[in-house]
């Protein structure tokens, strides 16, 4: 089916969103994001683009713009949280030349991505919260905090962790607390080279890399926790608490969370991957994506490009296709492959977060591949980066 002329909805102002809305605007869509606050923003601070969200991107027409604003990444190390002591480095810049991998502030993409949406037609209404979905017939239906109802022809929900669009189409309502909680922040930077650090320790872990051509430096700091935390991004700590977590790590980590005067915090909630990714109805038709289909843990860094995959995958099948074939061969392509990921997000998190015997084993054995045989770590990842949506069968 022709998207020209075609009306769409999308649910939200994310990068999933925003994305779907460019590839459906230059396929001929009229193209309205809703967004529920009051301005195109995103709090936080870094964000990891790997190859398999980089060609999405480019073919999105938006890598030179990219380049402005994110870092070339060079490598990713896997360091002793106690000693600092490295235990194993994917050097991406060697190993893999063809491909690009980005670190970017979150606020600079959002912004990128924006400005996509506005050179491609796409309109967009702030201050729309919607309430609730009806997907029954004949189209679908917006329910909006105000009061107001909308009526959709095409509606694209990149509506989050607590998406109605989800619920409305049978989804679990409620996301679990997946007993990690995180603690975010950005420092100035003073280190050299474009490298993502993993520093391990038991029962938690701290990820840190540099932002916005190497003048400050994103932390992220990871730790288990029993109790439930509420899942808002927007959580501020007490930056003490952070240094009291990781008091046993490293002089060079503690040097770093010396440096922390404002720190947001946020537990990590999600639910499994959908089973039920869209429906059309006798006048239209509904589809989610990103965090509302398949939440992860971001122990991949894979939560951004999902959701950059599923924007294209989604704009190309709908452009080729009626709605019902576009439905079930967008879950025939995406359900595995996130399947897949959301579980390596959850096998890192057990890996990072190892103690006594298990952990002396584990690391002795990254250790060992680094020394001679860096590659094959690499290359275990090469489902993951090597795959490209925009490439046509």
């Amino acid at each position: 089916m022709s998207l020209d002329g075609r009306n769409v909805t999308v649910l939200g102002a994310g990068v999933g969103g925003l994305a779907a809305a460019i590839a459906l605007a230059r396929r001929g869509a009229r193209v309205t994001v809703l967004e529920q606050s009051d301005a195109i923003r995103e709090v936080g601070a870094g964000i990891q683009i790997s190859p398999n969200g980089a060609v999405v991107l480019r073919a999105l027409g938006l890598t030179e713009p990219l380049e402005h604003i994110a870092t070339q990444a060079e490598a990713v190390e896997l360091r002793d949280g106690y000693s600092d002591d490295l235990v194993l480095r994917l050097d991406m810049a060697r190993l893999r030349p063809q491909q690009t991998f980005y670190f970017v502030h979150r606020a600079d993409l959002i912004g990128l991505l924006a400005k996509g949406a506005q050179d491609a037609g796409v309109g967009v209404k702030m201050l729309h919260k919607v309430t609730h979905v009806d997907l029954s017939d004949p189209a679908p239906r917006l329910t909006l905090e105000n009061g107001p109802q909308i009526e959709c022809d095409l509606l694209i929900a990149a509506d989050g962790l607590h998406s109605p669009t989800r619920i409305a189409l049978g989804g679990k309502g409620t996301p679990f607390f997946t007993g990690q909680v995180a603690w975010r922040a950005v420092i100035p930077n003073t280190q050299f080279g474009a490298i993502a650090e993993v520093h391990l320790g038991t029962g938690k872990h701290l990820v840190s890399y540099p932002l916005r051509n190497g003048q400050w430096r994103n932390i992220v700091a990871i730790e288990e926790r029993a109790r439930w935390v509420e899942e808002s991004w927007t959580l501020r700590e007490d930056p003490m608490q952070m240094r009291l977590a990781f008091g046993d790590f490293s002089p060079r980590v503690k040097s770093w969370l010396d440096q922390i005067d404002d720190v947001w915090c946020w537990g990590l909630h999600r639910r499994p991957v959908a089973s039920v990714w869209g429906k059309t109805t006798t006048e239209g038709a509904a589809f989610i994506l990103g965090d509302a289909a398949h939440s992860t843990l971001p122990f991949l860094a894979q939560g951004a490009c999902m959701a950059l995959e599923d924007a294209w995958v989604l704009a190309d099948l709908l452009e080729q296709n009626s709605d019902d074939i576009a439905l079930s061969h967008y879950a025939q392509t995406r359900v595995a492959r996130c399947q897949r990921i959301v579980a390596g997000a959850d096998s890192n998190a057990r890996a990072y977060h190892l103690s006594g015997l298990p952990r002396w084993i584990g690391h002795f054995g990254l250790r060992t591949m680094n020394r001679f045989a860096p590659e094959l770590a690499m290359r275990r990842f090469d489902w993951l980066y090597d795959h490209d949506v925009t490439r046509r069968a």
